[in-house]
């Protein structure tokens, strides 16, 4: 039976103090880069002095972005103080959980514990979703779901022709194609991520199998009817990869479950494999409230699915590093990732399966940990909260925005959208630019040396941009958008002197 988490330490989790400053000092910058060694000294500093050099000289010239809510440069959460007190236990303990050795400790029960738990949070079926384990993140999370979608959609080619066809875990790519009468494997998206052409690339499938099926008046959204068009392509195998919740503006691929069972039904006529990279917009799923109904038909019919990318160090607020993957179809992992042939590392029958079996790695950190005592400590309402308050600061910061004279909202529904409807479809992404072409070139570094908040630089329609990505689990609206306000008016004033 699970005890519920103290509510003073709940309450403990959600004010801890606040830095004033998002970016370090310049000269500390430069004091900290001239301070390094570049020569390894033959007996060494000692541990005080390593210490003194590591206190004085780096840490003062390391950036904040996980540690300040006003960070909102990429999508990077922070570390719940639950998150961060495991991940220190995780290096204390020093656990390498590629093998699952029930005798030997609990390390790869917790895992499977907080990948359920994670399912469960997700509104997932976790009997389902066979195969699940934690990466370092989303971009390898992408080459296990491109992995197991490019054996998949082969050896569906391939039994047409032969019962006992192997696939490319044996046969190797090149082979396994040419018995399958296959000349292309392709990826079928919208707008993806660019760690989607780097695991087409790493999976030997290249990033120019890459290709768009999105409608061409919204570049974010999947064209039905041109989707099936690409899976009629003759000698290719297809896997379709869904962008729940784009990067650069944060939109999602698909707006509701009809649009899912359609691209279901047309990848189990063609033999596709269905991909969802929902590196933070999968979090979207716990959300119920009406006021999040785009982002709820967003994310809907992700269970339709056959693999799930996700991001544990975004908007789930754990420490770097940690993604993890969902699939349906455990064997083809284990087709894909089995570690035949070491003797040391055999287990005895389990319903656990060892991680090495299903995943890249064979050592791996306990990054599993800080989830399980995140997900423990805040549970489901614990989170909602934080991706409420999340949302709540992007809209607010959208508003603003869309009522100013000196900035333009970007990557808007329609030109003519009312605010209501503005602020309906942001779900913590916030794209815009300055109106003053001038000012505009050099908004993001003007922005950015202020050292109260971070913004990236990004670009839409051919010009530059700005983009607020929201993902701290500080996030304060009365606090945080008088600092943002702040920071934006200062930047105009500063052009017009």
């Amino acid at each position: 039976m699970l005890r519920q988490p103290a509510a003073e330490f709940k309450s403990i989790s959600f004010t801890e103090a606040v830095l004033d400053h998002v970016l370090p000092n310049p000269d500390r910058v430069e004091h900290g880069r001239q301070a390094l060694y570049d020569t390894l000294l033959e007996d060494g500093l000692g541990l005080q002095r390593a210490v003194e050099h590591l206190q004085q000289d780096i840490l003062p010239a390391l950036n904040n972005s996980s540690r300040s809510p006003n960070y909102y440069g990429f999508v990077t959460g922070g570390a719940t103080p639950g998150g961060e007190y495991a991940d220190h236990l995780v290096t204390t303990y020093d656990q390498n959980l590629g093998v699952h050795l029930p005798n030997d400790g609990i390390a790869t029960d917790v895992e499977n514990k907080a990948l359920i738990l994670l399912c469960d949070l997700l509104n997932l079926d976790w009997n389902v979703w066979s195969h699940r384990t934690f990466t370092t993140g989303a971009t390898a999370s992408n080459v296990l779901g491109l992995a197991c979608g490019r054996d998949f959609v082969v050896k569906k080619a391939g039994e047409k022709s032969s019962s006992s066809f192997e696939g490319v875990g044996e046969r190797g790519l090149i082979g396994a194609m040419i018995t399958a009468g296959l000349e292309h494997v392709q990826v079928l998206t919208s707008v993806p991520h660019s760690s989607l052409s780097k695991a087409a690339s790493v999976v030997g499938i290249g990033r120019t199998s890459v290709k768009s099926s999105c409608l061409d008046s919204t570049p974010h959204r999947i064209d039905m009817d041109r989707l099936e068009e690409q899976l009629q392509s003759p000698r290719t195998a297809s896997i379709i990869a869904i962008s729940c919740s784009e990067v650069n503006t944060g939109l999602f691929a698909t707006t509701g479950i009809e649009e899912m069972r359609t691209i279901r039904n047309l990848a189990d006529k063609y033999g596709a494999w269905i991909h969802v990279d929902g590196a933070f917009g999968i979090m979207g799923r716990i959300l119920s409230s009406p006021e999040y109904d785009d982002i709820i038909r967003g994310c809907a019919g992700m269970e339709l699915a056959d693999s799930i990318t996700g991001d544990g160090h975004k908007l789930l607020n754990v420490p770097y590093d940690c993604g993890f993957f969902l699939s349906k179809h455990l064997d083809i992992a284990q087709a894909v990732f089995q570690n035949p042939n070491a003797a040391y590392l055999s287990t005895a029958p389990s319903s656990i399966p060892s991680p090495l079996d299903i995943g890249l790695e064979n050592s791996r950190r306990f990054r599993a940990l800080p989830v399980y005592a995140s997900l423990l400590s805040y549970g489901r309402s614990g989170y909602v909260d934080m991706l409420k308050r999340q949302i709540q600061l992007a809209r607010d910061v959208a508003v603003y925005i869309s009522r100013s004279e000196s900035f333009e909202l970007l990557a808007l529904p329609d030109p003519g959208a009312s605010e209501s409807e503005i602020v309906a479809g942001i779900f913590i992404i916030v794209l815009f630019r300055a109106k003053d072409p001038f000012l505009n070139v050099k908004l993001v570094s003007r922005i950015n040396s202020s050292r109260k908040i971070y913004v990236s630089g990004t670009s839409w329609e051919g010009k530059p941009a700005c983009r607020f990505a929201v993902s701290n689990w500080k996030t304060d609206v009365t606090r945080d958008l008088p600092i943002i306000v702040q920071v934006l008016e200062g930047v105009v004033e500063e052009s017009k002197l």
